[in-house]
This record gives C-alpha cells, sequence and structure tokens, in this order.
C-alpha cells in the first residue's frame, strides 16, 4: 500500500524507556520496510508514563495498567501521533472503543527468566525473590513457601542493579525484553511446562485510532496473524475472568493446524490455592477462552474466584 504524502511523516508514539524505544524502534524497521519508507518517513514521540515516574509501589495499588497507556491514549485522542507501540502484556483487558490493536508483532520469547539462581528449586531457604508481578509472585510462592517475596520496580536495569546490589538474592525478568535489550545470557530461562508466562508476554502490539482507515490499513501490512490469534485468545481469557492486574493468571497459547490450545492457571496471590487447565478448539470459536475461563473458577473454588470477581474492574 502506498500512504498519501500529507501523511507523513508517521507518528509512531512510545515509552521512554530503554524497552519500550527498542520495541518502536522495532515497530519502526518493520513499517520501514513493509511500506518501503524513506529513514525520516517515520518519528518516534516519546511521552513519559505514570507508570514510569511511579517507582516506588506495586502498579496494583496505583492505577494497574493504565499506568502504562494513559498518556499514550491521550497523545492519541489529541491527534499528537499516530499509534502507541505497547508490550502488550501492560495493556489493560478492556480498551477504549476509539482505540484499536491494528498489528501484532511476530511474538518473541514468552519465557520468564529468573537471575540469581540456576533453578526455582535451587533459590536457597527463605531468600528475599524481587518481584512486583502478581503472577511471578504466586508461581514463586506456590513452588517455594519459604521464600519472602519483596517488592521490586523499576526498568531492566534498575532491577539488575538493585540485585547486583544485594537488595533482593533472586528476581525474574522477561526472556523478549532482556533479548531486545541485548541481555541474552542472563540467568536462566524457565520451562513453559513448570512456568507459565504472562497473557501477551512477549508480544508487541501496535494501537491506533480506530477510524484512521489508513494507519489501520498500513499497520495492517506488519501484523503477524499467529502472534495475532495466540495473544487475543490470552486476552479474551483475560476478559472472561474479569483478571485485573491484582489476579495471578499465567497463561501460553499455541496454535496449530487451526487449532487453538488454550493452558492456563489461576492462584491465590499467596501461592497456597492453584488450579490449572487446558482447552483446544477452533480457531474460529470465539467462545473458547471463556469456556476455559468459566471451568478454571468453577473448579478453583472460592479461594481462586474471589480474586477475579472482586477485583474485576481493577486494571
Amino acid at each position: 500500500m502506498t500512504l498519501p504524502p500529507h501523511r507523513l511523516p508517521l507518528r509512531l508514539g512510545t515509552r521512554r524507556s530503554p524497552l519500550a524505544m527498542a520495541q518502536a524502534e522495532e515497530t519502526r524497521d518493520r513499517l520501514r520496510a513493509a511500506l518501503d519508507l524513506s529513514e525520516d518517513a517515520i518519528e518516534l514521540v516519546q511521552v513519559i508514563a505514570s507508570g514510569d515516574r511511579i517507582q516506588d509501589r506495586p502498579l496494583a495499588e496505583i492505577g494497574g495498567k493504565a499506568l502504562w497507556t494513559r498518556e499514550l491514549d491521550q497523545a492519541l485522542f489529541e491527534r499528537r501521533i499516530d499509534a502507541a507501540v505497547h508490550s502488550l502484556k501492560d495493556v489493560e483487558t478492556f480498551r477504549p472503543d476509539e482505540l484499536v490493536i491494528a498489528a501484532v508483532l511476530p511474538r518473541a520469547d514468552v519465557r520468564d527468566v529468573l537471575i540469581g539462581a540456576a533453578t526455582v528449586a535451587a533459590i536457597p531457604q527463605g531468600a528475599r525473590v524481587g518481584t512486583s508481578a502478581p503472577r511471578r509472585a504466586a508461581l514463586m510462592l506456590n513452588a517455594r513457601p519459604d521464600v519472602e517475596v519483596v517488592s521490586l520496580r523499576g526498568n531492566v536495569a534498575t532491577r539488575l542493579a538493585k540485585l547486583a546490589a544485594s537488595e533482593v538474592d533472586v528476581t525474574l525478568l522477561a526472556a523478549a525484553g532482556l533479548a531486545r535489550l541485548g541481555e541474552t545470557g542472563v540467568g536462566t530461562p524457565l520451562s513453559t511446562e513448570d512456568w507459565l508466562p504472562a497473557p501477551a508476554q512477549g508480544a508487541i502490539g501496535i494501537e491506533c485510532r480506530a477510524d484512521d482507515e489508513a494507519m489501520r490499513a498500513a499497520l495492517a501490512t506488519i501484523d503477524h496473524a499467529p502472534s495475532r490469534t495466540a495473544v487475543m485468545a490470552e486476552r479474551a481469557l483475560l476478559a472472561a475472568l474479569g483478571g485485573s492486574c491484582h489476579s495471578p493468571i499465567a497463561v501460553l497459547t499455541s496454535c496449530e493446524d487451526g487449532t487453538v490450545t488454550l493452558r492456563a492457571a489461576l492462584l491465590s496471590p499467596d501461592g497456597a490455592a492453584r488450579v490449572d487447565g487446558t482447552l483446544e478448539f477452533s480457531i474460529d470459536d470465539a467462545d473458547g477462552p471463556a469456556r476455559l475461563a468459566a471451568d478454571l473458577l468453577t473448579r478453583g473454588g472460592p479461594e481462586i474466584a474471589r480474586w477475579f470477581h472482586a477485583h474485576a474492574n481493577d486494571g
């Protein structure tokens, strides 16, 4: 496709963190290649997100995932940018009707990386595990109830520095983020057989205004259908669960020969309660994620269900 000259340069909005910039640069490069654009045809517009400004409290206490998207949403509404680049795992389940996820890039490594110990079993007794993610905390406490979970926020470099300074003994980071920052060889990736990732982990999504047909068409040129199918199934599961930033949810999707396999675990925040489930359904079956959600909530009982219904509108 060819964009009208008056639409150039395209303005891609991004947070200012090194990882967010790396993701925006990947998006820019893919768009330039797909649309045969010159170097100056796409501008990266940096926005300071509330989540980057507030680092001393867990997200769940101060507004949830909206802290990563609010300023970029406003920039879209005010037409200061044409599209926003997101880590999809940080995007709220329910989005404004005026916006649409127009592209999902090929999904990267979905695994978590354990840093500070060779395996979960090898973490020293009573060690301080640094994470502010309810999923990671619950999975760790489920496997190792003897450890102490310590809140740890900040970008990748900040968290690695806090680990090096012995503020915590062990931490967990996303393999995709480390790879995008060139931090390969750091820590030990955890097998998804035992340690399921966050919904949409490893996926970059690009959002634009729903009524911007030219931008939607441009972004469609870099949309990766298999990644979109997997990510949207995981987001549909979140929606059906009423999941929020308070809710420890771990999930992984695979797609093969028109069949989607959705494997998920719900936990209580202290890791004491856990329920696992798997469902296979046709790629055209939009109700598959909701059926898995209903099954998990039924089998999980009140100890699980209350963390999904009680906080369903929080993040």
